[in-house]
């Protein structure tokens, strides 16, 4: 029996295994096709919804004649400008369309270069007259009585008094011979822009002498600034350039610590920029732009 065991032949069973991985991945690939898919189809529902008729033209446009759309560079279909900020072209738009946003950026930066252009033409004008009172003999002994700067208005000259070189005769609109010449200089020189001028006259705290018999500060500052202007027109300014013409008697104090200072008698003139110009004469209003930026106590030293 022993025999007939070991004479039977062996039998070897290979069990092959197959891994179900292979078959089991296949639909991920298609479900993430699906989702691209109906990823497309929203973001094409909503730029549908979310765009305006000749917008949709002007894609519509684009996938018509691709070709010649590409070699006009977009102005087969209206505009080049891109609304991406790196460039190229903006094919939903039609010919003629201006996009809110850019309406409101495009007024918003000629804004800003318009006021930075009128500023420097009113810093040049400062410079002018600077040089003009330095190398005129006559002005230059007048330097220190001259205020010029900057404010949010515009270009503001002020000259001021001295405690022995008034502008003015005392208690009266009169002015000094040499006060005529500055603002005959100054005159010569308003004219290289094209900025309107307000002009308003300064007294000082001390009260009128006669002021309650109806003639008080108020009466003698608006004279004085009137007798400037006729000064600066009979210099060569234009008259039409005067804009505004007031009296503050010593309601705006240069040296609010000293109201009898002599300095707080003065005559201020305001080269305004555009921004205070339709402050004075929005509605009908008027306003002292003067009262608008406080005073620059620099005043420009004899070398």
């Amino acid at each position: 029996m022993a025999d007939d065991l070991s004479q039977r032949p062996i039998v070897i069973k290979r069990i092959k295994k197959v891994a179900g991985g292979h078959h089991g991945g296949a639909w991920k690939i298609a479900y993430a096709d699906f989702v691209t898919a109906m990823m497309a189809f929203f973001l094409l529902m909503w730029l549908l919804g979310s765009s305006t008729k000749s917008q949709l033209e002007g894609i519509s446009e684009y996938f018509k004649t691709p070709l010649k759309v590409a070699m006009t560079g977009g102005s087969s279909i209206g505009e080049t400008s891109s609304i991406l900020k790196g460039g190229g072209t903006d094919l939903t738009r039609q010919h003629g369309e201006v996009k809110k946003g850019e309406i409101k950026d495009d007024i918003q930066a000629k804004k800003i270069i318009k006021e930075r252009i009128e500023r420097i033409k009113l810093e040049g004008l400062k410079k002018k007259i600077e040089e003009a009172v330095e190398n005129n003999p006559t002005l230059k002994k007048f330097a220190n009585q001259l205020l010029l700067d900057i404010t949010s208005d515009g270009l503001r000259i002020q000259i001021v008094d001295e405690q022995n070189r008034p502008m003015f005769a005392l208690g009266k609109a009169d002015l000094q011979p040499y006060t005529k010449t500055i603002l005959r200089e100054i005159g010569k020189m308003l004219n290289d822009v094209e900025n309107k001028i307000s002009l308003s006259g300064h007294t000082d705290g001390k009260p009128f002498p006669t002021g309650d018999k109806g003639y008080s500060n108020w009466e003698l500052s608006a004279d004085r600034a009137n007798a400037s202007r006729r000064e600066l027109i009979i210099g060569g300014m234009d008259t039409n350039k005067v804009l505004q013409v007031i009296g503050l008697s010593s309601a705006v104090l240069f040296d609010k610590e000293d109201p009898v200072n002599p300095i707080n008698r003065r005559i201020s003139i305001v080269v305004m920029n555009e921004k205070a110009e339709k402050a004075v004469t929005m509605d009908g209003q008027t306003i002292d732009v003067d009262m608008q930026a406080e005073p620059n106590k620099e005043i420009l030293q004899n070398p």
